[in-house]
């Protein structure tokens, strides 16, 4: 249940801050340090969701959202001397995006609950080399370390997992991440908006559509260009096909983690006919740079509707016989049900989003909690589960899967003719302009904010993947477990390395 005072909380602060212009469709303020430490105390008593923290030379940015009203704002602190008082020493969910902000920045969180780097691993100018790591400790008896990673075996980023065992029973996993840090902040200043959204779009390459909407809607809002309406219903088909594809995908990698690759092997035909029909409509398999700012790159080709109407009732046909096989295989249901568990209360303290919140009681859906078109005109059913355990991840990926096939339905069915693209101001907005942008890709919330400045050109942007919130949660849900059962546990997550690595 949503704290009923969330909404009075974000209005105090609100109320004593002063408004920054130029920035929509929320509001962004200046607080001043007394109300930084009551925005510390309302998310440490969860009033308030950290839905991203981020920085830039001389301040830092908090972006929130009150849980009962859904309003969004975003909160700026002035860091006149290069510090500012730590969220993370009273709310887990910062502590990493802290530690980020410090590498990136050199911005010091004062009092921080872990000062370790986290994406610097002291091969950055200027940092003080390559260093052992210091993983948090474990005590009790007969406790082993099992080191796995950064290099996996097969095609997988790279990502550290130091377990502490006793026995085969996880007592603490701790990952380290940042291998895939490509430096995508900085590459992004100063980028114009065609080679900004490309950038954009390759944060994460499995949710490229989602990356690329979110981008397209930050600069829209910024410049006060809204795209088309058929460029709006164009990026939902793509968007649901993207979510589609990487359900069907994930759901048979956890089958196959858990040694059952019949299911695997049938549903990764199926996702394959999904990238041919993402191919067939809009000329990529991936979709990628299809959605740029103002609209859509791409027309739906001629045989795209009836290609995604094949594949509407190829998995119609074939995934119920498929979803009937995963829930009446004892040995795989012995592997999915009760394991890798997260609590309601952790999911909603760390405001998770995706089938990873939704599968442990959080039935936040950006689609429906901060609408967009067109998802404000569709019908749709968003599937919420409590046991948060790996079964009821892959439950909830199988729902979305069915809604997204009603989805891609009434898209086809209602799609409106006329432009697919508006053309953007020419030699930039005139002053800096600020957007904000929150979107639903498979995994969760995507969210982009960006700053244009008065030639056109991108002056900050940061996009956040759901990640962020997502691979705290995973050491969690492996506690108790054993060490076996970790890649079923890790893939029901399938959180991105690179999306949050940036």
């Amino acid at each position: 249940m949503s704290p009923p005072d969330s909404a009075e909380a974000l209005d105090t602060l609100l109320a004593g801050a002063r408004a920054l212009a130029d920035h929509a469709p929320y509001p962004r303020v200046l607080l001043a340090p007394a109300a930084w430490e009551r925005l510390a105390g309302e998310l440490a008593a969860g009033t308030l969701d950290l839905l991203a923290f981020f920085g830039e030379a001389g301040a830092v940015h908090a972006v929130v959202r009150a849980p009962g009203s859904g309003r969004i704002a975003v909160l700026s602190l002035a860091c006149p001397e290069g510090r500012f008082p730590s969220l993370g020493r009273v709310h887990a969910p910062a502590i990493r995006l802290e530690r980020a902000i410090r590498d990136l920045h050199g911005l010091v969180p004062e009092g921080a609950a872990d000062a370790r780097p986290w994406l610097d691993h002291g091969r950055w100018p200027g940092s003080a080399g390559p260093v052992a790591y210091p993983f948090l400790a474990a005590e009790g008896d007969n406790l082993h370390q099992i080191p796995v990673g950064p290099v996996h075996a097969g095609i997988i980023e790279p990502g550290h997992f130091r377990f502490f065992a006793s026995g085969e029973t996880v007592v603490r996993l701790e990952a380290r991440l940042g291998y895939a840090h490509k430096g995508t902040e900085a590459l992004l200043a100063g980028a114009d908006l065609v080679r900004a959204a490309r950038l954009v779009g390759r944060v994460s390459g499995d949710a490229t559509v989602a990356y690329g909407i979110a981008f397209a809607r930050a600069v829209e809002a910024a410049l006060r260009v809204p795209p088309p309406p058929r460029a709006d219903w164009l990026r939902a088909l793509m968007a649901e096909l993207e979510r589609i594809a990487n359900h069907l995908g994930d759901i048979g990698a956890i089958c196959n983690d858990a040694s059952f690759t019949l299911l695997h092997a049938h549903l990764g035909i199926l996702r394959e006919r999904t990238l041919q029909a993402s191919a067939a409509a809009f000329g990529h398999r991936l979709m990628m740079d299809r959605v740029v700012p103002g609209g859509v790159a791409v027309d739906l080709a001629v045989e795209g509707a009836a290609a995604i109407g094949r594949l509407i009732r190829q998995v119609q046909a074939e995934l119920p016989e498929l979803i009937d096989l995963y829930d009446n295989t004892a040995s795989l249901q012995d592997r999915t049900v009760a394991t890798g568990i997260v609590g309601a209360a952790l999911v909603r303290r760390f405001a998770a989003g995706g089938f990873v919140g939704r599968a442990s009681g959080r039935a936040f859906d950006a689609r429906r909690r901060v609408p967009y078109p067109p998802y404000d005109a569709l019908r749709f059913d968003v599937p919420v589960l409590n046991e948060g355990d790996v079964n009821a991840r892959v439950w909830v990926r199988i729902r979305e899967v069915q809604a997204s096939l009603g989805l891609l339905e009434q898209i086809l069915a209602g799609l409106p003719g006329g432009a697919t693209r508006h053309a953007l101001p020419e030699g930039g907005p005139g002053a800096a302009r600020e957007g904000l942008a929150i979107v639903e890709s498979f995994r969760g919330d995507v969210l982009v904010w960006v700053r244009i400045g008065a030639d056109g050109r991108v002056v900050r942007c940061h996009p956040r993947d759901p990640s962020w919130f997502q691979w705290p949660l995973l050491e969690a849900a492996v506690e108790g477990n054993i060490v076996a059962d970790f890649p079923l546990c890790n893939k029901s997550f399938n959180c991105s390395y690179s999306g949050h690595d940036l």
